[in-house]
């Protein structure tokens, strides 16, 4: 077996050159690779394109390569707690792609698949159809929708081994497994890793074979992104 075992989150993400196109999962504040978002800050790696379900917020996640403007694109379906996000759109800064939510999830999944394409009917009458073919099956009109091209696909799962091999907790399970499985090169970070052979095989969401790069994480803040609480009556 390949040693895929890495030091830190540094050591993880050394390469990744400007202009890198990467994926990041999690599903909100929920499941993002924490640990590799702070090494990328301290990098000073630019241009990035951003491929994820969100933004970050203003100085959590994603948000924070959005403060050193290092990101040049953002690729999303939810951008809606990031003050900054919403300047640097406004002003002309940022590049954004705006994708309804089960488009994204497809297009990572097409990548991952190995499919060049899909064809879906979300966004057809809409601004998403623009300059885009449109295709007629059983009387139904579909978007033509390209597989994402990632350089580099960042994902954190609660539980991985040493070969690579991921579990993933409750809505962390969102988008991780899908990204782990697109990028041409896959980073984990793990808040729990065991020796090979420790995991259940039944219990594994992403096999070791998408899996590139792993290392634990440490001192994960999870953030609630949305804290709603509700009184008894």
């Amino acid at each position: 077996m390949l040693n895929k075992l890495v030091a830190n989150a540094e050591e993880a993400v050394k390469d990744i050159q400007d202009g890198a196109t990467i994926m990041l999962g999690g599903f909100g504040l929920c499941g993002i690779p924490e640990n590799c978002i702070n090494a990328l800050v301290k990098t000073g790696v630019k241009n990035l394109t951003c491929i994820s379900n969100n933004a970050g917020v203003d100085d959590f996640g994603i948000g924070l390569l959005l403060n050193t403007r290092q990101v040049k694109k953002m690729v999303s379906s939810y951008v809606g707690e990031n003050a900054e996000f919403e300047r640097q759109l406004l002003s002309g800064e940022l590049e954004v792609e705006l994708i309804p939510q089960g488009t994204l999830a497809t297009r990572c999944l097409a990548s991952g698949y190995g499919m060049p394409a899909i064809f879906t009917p979300a966004g057809v009458g809409t601004e998403v159809a623009d300059g885009k073919e449109i295709r007629e099956f059983n009387g139904k009109q579909y978007l033509l929708e390209y597989a994402f091209d990632s350089d580099y696909a960042i994902v954190k799962a609660w539980k991985g081994d040493t070969h690579g091999n991921l579990i993933f907790r409750e809505t962390a399970r969102n988008f991780n497994p899908m990204m782990a499985m697109a990028g041409k090169i896959t980073i984990a970070e793990v808040e729990e890793l065991v020796p090979a052979g420790e995991l259940d095989p039944d219990q594994i969401h992403t096999p070791g074979i998408f899996v590139n790069r792993i290392f634990q994480g440490v001192d994960y803040e999870k953030r609630i992104e949305q804290v709603t609480t509700r009184l008894k009556s």
